[in-house]
């Protein structure tokens, strides 16, 4: 079976090098493998180091190809990944990411039992080794961070409503199409929405395993989380059922609160109530989190960084649902268009 594994890269550097390597050493036949990098017209280093693995490496693989994409976003530099792909399957592989040697095999035994989309776990890890960003790191992990989702963590094999780094049976490519370029964060959510209203199913596997560098400051991460909120808010607007409640979690807290301070005239039992039971679950959390590691001063900043990230995504959420209105239109005047 030929695999077409597809990277989107824009300024990733530093985190090539390593998936270059791993693909190398994979223990599928690499023959069978067809690379596709797509450099979305990154200013570093990212097309020289695509230069250089596909004329150093090109002999040991199917093939290697490397395509620019002026559009620079993610989802069209998958599609343009995928429609250049000749592969029996597509492997999405994101450039931030981290794989095993067993990746791209543990993915094609799946494929081969009968499954036609398939994914695994997706632990975060982290680049750097100072107590700050494994304090982050920390924070990420935890059941107040991103680790919530069921396609990211769990033990038993089981069908999903989606997940990371997914292989893609070319059947179900040309029966569903591509993703949607019109979302620029939520392209997995809706793709895997479009999967399923078309009568296929998602398989989460155990025996897959992969892991995502988290956002290596505090800066990054909290501009992550609020441009995950905002197009949240924005994609529920036009695809609501892709999403889930777990996303909206944030942004009606916050609202919540914006509400219940608006009440204060009236009562202020109610907002401290409500945020001092918050207060409660992330200083609960913070200790437990503490409590498993060696202490450094940092792993105090632990209750703080949840409460930003929370607040980073669920703003980010109410601008989305604010900016959904004209977003919407915007958005089916374009298909109309099309």
């Amino acid at each position: 079976m030929l695999v077409s594994v597809n990277i989107s890269a824009y300024n990733e550097q530093d985190y090539l090098p390593e998936i270059f390597e791993s693909l190398k050493n994979q223990t599928y036949p690499l023959k069978n493998i067809e690379v596709v990098l797509v450099n979305a017209m990154s200013t570093d280093n990212t097309r020289a180091l695509m230069d250089q693995f596909k004329e150093e490496n090109e002999h040991l693989f199917y093939g290697v190809k490397i395509l620019d994409n002026p559009r620079k976003t993610l989802n069209t530099g998958l599609n343009l990944g995928f429609k250049n792909s000749e592969g029996d399957c597509y492997l999405k592989v994101d450039a931030h990411s981290q794989i095993p040697t067993n990746f791209i095999e543990a993915n094609v035994k799946v494929i081969e039992s009968g499954q036609k989309v398939c994914g695994g776990k997706r632990p975060t890890i982290v680049q750097a080794e100072d107590d700050f960003s494994k304090t982050l790191h920390i924070v990420e992990e935890s059941a107040l961070g991103s680790s919530i989702a069921n396609y990211r963590k769990g033990d038993t094999s089981r069908y999903v409503d989606s997940v990371f780094q997914g292989m893609y049976h070319k059947d179900v490519v040309d029966t569903v199409g591509y993703f949607d370029e019109k979302l620029t964060r939520t392209e997995d959510n809706e793709y895997h929405y479009r999967i399923r209203k078309n009568g296929f199913k998602i398989w989460y596997d155990t025996s897959i395993e992969s892991f995502q560098y988290i956002r290596p400051t505090f800066t990054k991460m909290i501009q992550q989380k609020f441009a995950n909120g905002y197009w949240i808010g924005l994609t529920s607007h036009v695809c609501r059922d892709s999403l889930s409640l777990f996303h909206f979690g944030p942004g009606v807290f916050v609202v919540t609160l914006l509400v219940l301070m608006m009440l204060t005239p009236i009562s202020f039992v109610p907002l401290f109530t409500v945020f001092g039971l918050y207060l409660l679950a992330v200083l609960g959390l913070s200790v437990f989190e503490i409590s498993k590691q060696k202490f450094n001063p940092t792993l105090l900043l632990i209750p703080f960084i949840m409460i930003a990230i929370h607040f980073a995504y669920g703003i980010g959420t109410i601008k989305g649902w604010i900016f959904g209105f004209e977003f919407k239109k915007e958005y089916f005047d374009s298909e109309d268009k099309s």
